[in-house]
């Protein structure tokens, strides 16, 4: 008999996905100028005192469209993140910006 939950994990269905299974980081590129102005935008919003959310906010909204990896290290830089509060900021930006789709698809 088998267990459900470990199939699921082994199968890559997890709700997390990697690109590999070593613990080594990932090294992403960040230099391109819209990565690099959404991060500045990002240092921009907590230098007015606003939260790190406002600022990751602010960042994906820039550059949405870019690999998570990408997402992820601008909010490490630009919004004063660790690794795993930038991934679940990512995961939260992205479930939002669907949930607004949705919605205007649906007015339409």
């Amino acid at each position: 008999m088998s267990n459900d939950n470990t199939e699921g994990i082994e199968n890559g269905s997890n709700a997390i996905e990697t690109p590999s299974k070593s613990s080594e980081p990932v090294v992403v590129d960040l230099s391109k100028p819209s990565i690099r102005a959404a991060i500045e935008q990002g240092k921009a919003v907590l230098a007015e005192g606003k939260t790190k959310a406002d600022a990751a906010r602010a960042i994906f909204g820039a550059i949405k469209d870019e690999p998570k990896e990408v997402i992820v290290g601008a909010f490490v830089e630009g919004a004063a993140l660790t690794d795993k509060g930038a991934l679940t900021y990512w995961y939260n930006c992205r479930r939002k910006a669907a949930k607004e789709a949705a919605a205007a698809a649906n007015l339409s």
